[in-house]
């Protein structure tokens, strides 16, 4: 089985690409980063080291890799003779794949079996997204008979690697990579690696709400404190405290939205809660909690299980809590921070409350925001 992977980052090399290689695939990694691409190519192998209670090391060979900007015809050559298509980019840059990846599923023999297309990205239905962006490039009629698309869960925290660590990657050695079985009628691939569920959508609210929601709180309340790492954050007390009751609240949501037993979210946070302490994860507070306003957005790990509480009418005060820590986040080379502090310099409150948040007024939970918003801000209109 060949398989085509869109970033060759960190995450690419040591999540990824890891497990493909581990399920047998043929690995060609997909970057526009030109120095990364020749180190690859010039290589035979990397070592993934994972690091916390089950320590390895693997060693991931027989890869290739192509500079998709430098040779297009040469990714469309791959993709069309591939089986699988994997992506690690960041939703964001989801748009500027598509048009490669549309260009190698038109260029796949008639009849070859169809390509699975999965983002595996940090964020909601990102193939949804890649599959839409996809279908706006693809020439031709006959996209459902070449190609499918399976939306994705992933979860594993790969930290700053340490300088001159050169392709070897660190990486934690706890792993979640869940797949939804629906698209693949029956035929999923052999890959050890991924947890096939029937419902994606309680997977990925149950990572976004208490992986990524405690991962940011910690960060921007551990930042507010002075500390450096996630580790050195998660074992301060009055951090620990609010991350928390940050999920105990998205737990409670999840157990009533999706009917999670509230022993199995007990379980889930203290391993979470277990995941942020390990000092051999020394993940700066300033990388996990930059991109503020992507993490105050409406749908995202903060506003979302927030608004979802508000409506059903249960607790959410300390998810407010990690709103005004996101909001008086300050560290200097970060846009979306200079973002949104010119936002909270120059525009009324209300305006403000909704361009952060995505919030209407009338939601049950805009007086609220609004009220934390105001709290921090300089320059609002009343």
């Amino acid at each position: 089985m060949r398989a085509v992977h869109f970033g060759a980052g960190n995450i690419g090399r040591g999540f990824v690409g890891l497990l493909l290689h581990e399920a047998g695939c043929e690995v060609v990694f997909s970057d526009v980063a030109a120095e990364l691409v020749e180190q690859l190519q010039r290589s035979d192998s990397y070592e993934v080291r994972t690091v916390g209670q089950d320590p390895s090391t693997a060693t991931v060979s027989g890869f290739r890799a192509v500079d998709s900007a430098q040779d297009p015809a040469a990714l469309t050559e791959e993709i069309a003779s591939a089986d699988l298509v994997t992506t690690a980019v960041g939703a964001p840059i989801l748009r500027f794949i598509a048009p490669a990846i549309a260009a190698g599923i038109a260029a796949r023999p008639v009849g070859a079996p169809r390509l699975a297309v999965l983002a595996c990205e940090n964020a909601i239905n990102a193939t949804d997204l890649l599959e839409q962006q996809i279908r706006e490039a693809y020439q031709g009629d006959d996209l459902e008979a070449r190609a499918l698309f399976a939306n994705t869960a992933v979860d594993r925290i790969v930290p700053v690697q340490a300088e001159g660590a050169g392709l070897d990657v660190t990486v934690e050695d706890f792993y979640e990579w869940a797949v939804e079985r629906g698209p693949f009628e029956g035929r999923e691939p052999d890959i050890p690696g991924i947890t096939w569920v029937d419902s994606l959508g309680p997977y990925i609210e149950r990572k976004l709400f208490t992986v990524n929601t405690g991962h940011a709180t910690t960060a921007w309340h551990g930042w507010a404190a002075g500390h450096a790492t996630i580790a050195e954050s998660i074992v301060d007390p009055a951090v620990a405290r609010e991350v928390e009751a940050v999920l105990e609240e998205t737990s409670a949501l999840l157990v009533a939205e999706h009917g999670f037993a509230a022993e199995e979210m007990s379980t889930y946070r203290a391993t979470v809660l277990g995941r942020f302490a390990n000092t051999a994860l020394p993940d700066p507070v300033e990388r996990v909690g930059r991109s503020p306003l992507r993490k105050l957005s409406r749908e995202d790990r903060i506003i979302g299980p927030a608004a979802s509480l508000a409506e059903r009418g249960m607790g959410h005060e300390a998810l407010l809590s990690a709103l005004a820590a996101a909001l008086v986040f300050t560290p200097e080379g970060d846009e979306e921070v200079e973002r949104l502090q010119q936002i909270l310099r120059s525009a009324d409150v209300d305006t403000a409350t909704s361009e952060i948040t995505g919030l209407v007024p009338a939601h049950p939970l805009f007086p609220e925001v609004r009220a934390r918003i105001a709290g921090v801000y300089s320059g609002h209109t009343e």
